[in-house]
């Protein structure tokens, strides 16, 4: 097998690791593929073409050397594999879970254009680092000498800790400061298990720990400590804090009962798996068991509410979006899982208003129709005159978006500047915000995206901050004149 050459997609077709039936994964918050098996890996990894420009490396946020990962696979090489993959990517076996292959990597593998299906890009990934952590390979990265100098990062998701981890190698005393109880962010506590196992957060959380990262967890900037007083005790701070405020809907009835934010839902979802105990779940008004639950919002993050209601017992699971199937921002792999659990889409719907008394007891929608194209290409949704209806919801969960806090208010930093969208202005060179020596990076800059955009904002913004570092370290010291 190791002698074989690559362009294994000529005779050999695209196959997916093994799928867990949907009578069985709607029992469970499991992951719902098995891994591949040293053979199915070696097979599908060897379809690759090797192409000349690949396609797949340059719509890859971290830029993923992906051709030369799949072809030491493919001849059984995976210790190199491995060092392929991480040395580009912080939580390799995390972004095989999660990230939306089909938009990026896998959609634009040459093979998949030429109608012979996509390398299982993904898979692959997960298979490569999953073997790396069974056998050992991976291992903390200790800095070959201390530099004396510590780095404050707020918030503990994918862009924080990406960047705690590079500036650890580099040398720096590196404090993460999170205002949950667990390290992870939206890893942990936004992403269901049945995509990403906690254990897999886990275990990367400490990784870090035992390379030297120290945590500050319930730690509220703010409350604990504005960030003037961050800014003195380190020589940079990192905000990557995420955008957790809920996007709203401004509707009769939407103040009733039993209408919900999708972070809220997802959160006290992954808190329960997790062991602890959640009085909005286990009165009822977080947990869709036995319950009519209607979605609004057509992202990853409507798709992950379905998929948990499901697993929680609803007794039925709509979602409304406005636009089509074709126009949905969410990975389509996603829908398709969700319809297989048994999710029902009600496409070019909008909700109008809710129903109820106290509590809702319906969604009042209206049928859409997709007009002419607007300038960024999308077609505009104009409301059917007469086409208004009722679906039945015993809970409603909002899966709208997300917006940035108000952090120059809630840091104590007025002079904090952001853009008209509420993000945190920064020079995208360095990263740095217009104050000295705070940088900013993933989602409270870019707005909510991907895991893997993430990261590689927070690897980009550990680069500026050694780069800010080393320059005020080796800056003159004036000397005042006698």
């Amino acid at each position: 097998m190791a002698n074989q050459r690559m362009l294994g997609f000529v005779h050999t077709a695209q196959r997916m690791p093994d799928k867990r039936p949907a009578t069985e994964r709607r029992q469970d918050f499991a992951e719902i593929y098995a891994r591949f098996s040293d053979e199915r890996a070696n097979e599908q990894a060897n379809r690759c073409s090797q192409c000349g420009v690949p396609f797949c490396q340059v719509h890859c946020p971290v830029s993923n050397n992906i051709p030369d990962w799949l072809k030491l696979t493919s001849e059984g090489r995976l210790e190199e594999a491995y060092e392929v993959s991480q040395a580009t990517n912080n939580f390799p076996e995390i972004c095989g879970r999660i990230c939306p292959q089909d938009r990026l990597c896998e959609g634009n593998c040459v093979i998949e254009q030429s109608t012979h299906g996509a390398v299982t890009i993904g898979s692959v990934e997960k298979y490569i680092n999953d073997t790396a952590w069974d056998q050992g390979w991976v291992k903390p990265r200790k800095p070959a000498r201390e530099l004396g100098l510590s780095v404050g990062i707020i918030g503990a998701g994918p862009a924080g800790l990406a960047a705690a981890e590079e500036l650890r190698a580099k040398g720096y005393e590196v404090h993460v400061y999170d205002r949950h109880d667990r390290m992870g962010g939206l890893l942990v506590y936004g992403i269901p298990g049945f995509k990403l196992e906690k254990p897999v957060v886990e275990r990367r959380v400490q990784l870090l720990a035992d390379a030297g990262v120290v945590y500050h967890p319930n730690f509220e900037v703010g409350r604990d400590a504005s960030l003037p007083e961050l800014r003195r005790r380190h020589v940079a701070v990192l905000v990557a804090t995420g955008v957790y405020k809920a996007r709203d809907i401004k509707a009769p009835g939407s103040g009733l009962g039993n209408i919900v934010a999708a972070l809220e839902y997802l959160t006290t979802s992954n808190k329960v798996s997790l062991g602890d105990t959640v009085e909005a779940y286990e009165n009822g008004s977080l947990n869709a068991a036995g319950k009519h639950v209607v979605v609004l919002g057509g992202g990853d993050t409507a798709m992950d509410c379905v998929r948990t209601a499901i697993r929680q017992g609803a007794t039925s699971v709509k979602c409304l979006y406005r636009r089509d199937r074709k126009n949905m921002p969410g990975s389509q792999r996603e829908v398709a899982h969700a319809e297989e659990e048994g999710v029902e889409f009600i496409w070019q719907a909008a909700p109008e208003g809710f129903t109820g008394d106290s509590v809702v007891t319906g969604v009042r929608a209206v049928r859409i129709h997709l007009g002419v194209a607007d300038a960024t290409g999308r077609q505009t949704p104009q409301v059917i005159e007469g086409s208004e209806f009722t679906v039945q919801a015993d809970l409603v969960i909002k899966a709208l978006g997300f917006e940035p806090e108000d952090l120059p208010a809630l840091f104590g930093e007025p002079d904090l500047k952001v853009t008209r969208w509420g993000t945190l202005l920064v020079d995208h060179r360095s990263k740095m915000t217009n104050l000295d020596g705070v940088f900013a990076a993933g989602d409270i800059v870019r707005g909510a995206s991907l895991v893997v955009w993430a990261i590689r904002d927070g690897r980009d913004a550990a680069e500026g901050i050694h780069a800010y570092a080393t320059a005020k370290a080796d800056a003159p010291v004036a000397v005042a004149a006698e």
